[in-house]
């Protein structure tokens, strides 16, 4: 089952939380299972930049089933990926995209973030991520 709104909205909020707590205004987006816009959350003073990014970040996951940061390591030179970032309209092959699967372990979404350095952009979303899993408990 696709992501919920009520999902995606404490998905987004357990995010910008953890943001918050390291000091680094981000973008914050939600995709649905198949890989459109749920929720779009944008903190004071994050990039620009970084709203595609996390857009991508987050398509990235959900349409290649793993996240990001995997995809980033498949993609090397050489990789079974090799080039994949320029398909699908552009995807993101560095950390900060996470998967999110139901219990059944079906893909239910992905959460993407930008803003910060790429360690922190990936806690983050590990703290959105973490809040979903709760969720289905």
């Amino acid at each position: 089952m696709s992501i919920t709104l009520t999902q995606a909205q404490k998905i987004a909020e357990a995010a910008r939380i953890k943001a918050e707590e390291i000091g680094v205004p981000v973008n914050i987006a939600v995709v649905d299972d198949g890989a459109n816009i749920k929720l779009f959350m944008r903190m004071d003073n994050a990039l620009l930049a970084s709203v595609d990014i996390s857009i991508k970040k987050a398509r990235t996951s959900c349409l290649c089933g793993m996240d990001s940061g995997e995809v980033g390591k498949l993609s090397q030179p050489g990789g079974p990926l090799f080039n994949i970032e320029l398909t699908n309209g552009g995807l993101v092959s560095f950390p900060g995209g996470i998967l999110l699967k139901n219990s059944t372990g079906k893909i239910s979404g992905a959460i993407g973030v930008s803003g910060g350095e790429v360690d922190q952009d990936y806690a983050v979303a590990l703290a959105g991520a973490s809040a979903f899993k709760n969720l289905l408990e």
